[in-house]
């Protein structure tokens, strides 16, 4: 199995670090890993001159996956768009065909406690957003600034073409089958002519998975929804700019953004795994980033990408045992229990995993 390890920026050569530690814990008895190590972001840009080297495309797509960490750093926006450290994960998915992001959203019962909603409002809480990533405004053009009546505007194009929103519909039915027969799709239908087609094409769709139940919600009420009655949902499925801001909003629900993995698939087996938690620099190299989400992007890693279905629950079982411990790093500590560091909660789950 050759993995690509794409580090980045902030805390994501921490997280990763972690995560790897999981990975040969797991597999190094009974498969051979070639783990390859290239820049992306900042990281890219120091190294290389440009956020997403020629070398670090290359590595990703030899690989059979791809974990990566994070890219993007302060004052990312006043920079050229092609040279943003941020932009670079959006140019690489876009490079691989990486359409469809997958965006669990589980809450351990040992974290009912760390959510910022009530026991009773999140108890359970499984559900799965699946967020479409290679269009919509971060992709349309034109897109640009320029001057009208003597002032500045910015503009954006947010667009989605019938066959983007079909392969994405296709994936989120799919995925339901294998959980709880629900889709939600949400759009802005209201309001926007794109919404307007995702839904006709969502509908369209739904047509062929008669044994899945389909709803449409507006992006607003997904939202007021989310917050009010998360067990309601099972797949959500939705446009890159609303699947950005809810998979955000949705992570608070398990505790932490630092508990949620994610997965970036395209038509083939390989797949981007990352946890989405961001860079967060003003606790980089500190030790007390929560390496979790990226050790649960490894499991995500085995099962979608290498179909290792008794290795990845061995992964979320470790993590579930190391939490049932009494381990929290920072982002998740509640009073009674012990307080570690990103590397002792890597040491942690690979203690477990070997335990």
């Amino acid at each position: 199995m050759k993995i690509a390890v794409l580090a980045g920026d902030g805390i994501g050569p921490e997280v990763t670090a972690e995560a790897v530690k999981v990975l040969d814990a797991v597999l190094g008895r009974t498969h051979r890993l070639e783990v390859v190590e290239a820049f992306i972001g900042q990281a890219g840009i120091d190294a290389d001159g440009d956020p997403l080297p020629v070398r670090t495309s290359e590595v990703a797509r030899n690989a059979d996956a791809i974990l990566f960490g994070a890219a993007g750093m302060p004052g990312d926006e006043a920079i050229p768009y092609a040279m943003r450290p941020g932009a670079s994960l959006l140019r690489l998915r876009k490079e691989l065909g990486l359409f469809a992001n997958f965006r669990p959203a589980l809450l351990f019962e040992e974290l009912i406690g760390a959510s910022t909603l009530r026991p009773e409002v999140v108890r359970g809480l499984d559900l799965l957003i699946l967020r479409e990533l290679t269009g919509d405004v971060y992709f349309g053009e034109p897109r640009g600034f320029a001057t009208e009546a003597g002032e500045r505007v910015a503009f954006n194009t947010m667009r989605y073409s019938e066959g983007e929103v079909e392969r994405i519909a296709h994936v989120a039915f799919r995925a339901a089958r294998s959980r709880r027969r629900k889709v939600c799709s949400v759009d802005k239908a209201n309001v926007l002519e794109v919404g307007q087609l995702w839904r006709e094409v969502m509908t369209r769709v739904g047509r062929d998975y008669p044994d899945v139940e389909l709803t449409h919600l507006f992006v607003d009420a997904a939202a007021m929804q989310l917050m009010r009655a998360p067990l309601a949902f099972d797949v959500i499925v939705t446009g890159n700019i609303f699947g950005d801001i809810l998979s955000d909003a949705a992570a608070m629900l398990t505790g932490s953004i630092g508990m949620l993995p994610s997965a970036s698939l395209g038509q083939g087996a390989r797949g981007l795994y990352e946890p989405v938690h961001g860079t967060a620099p003003d606790i980089a190299g500190k030790d007390i980033a929560n390496p979790l989400a990226a050790i649960l992007s490894v499991a995500m890693m085995l099962r979608q990408s290498f179909g290792l279905q008794a290795e990845a629950r061995r992964v979320e079982d470790a993590v579930r045992a190391v939490l049932a411990r009494g381990l929290r790093t920072a982002d998740i500590h509640q009073a009674g229990r012990e307080r570690v560091g990103t590397r002792q909660m890597g040491d942690a789950v690979v203690d477990a995993l070997r335990g």
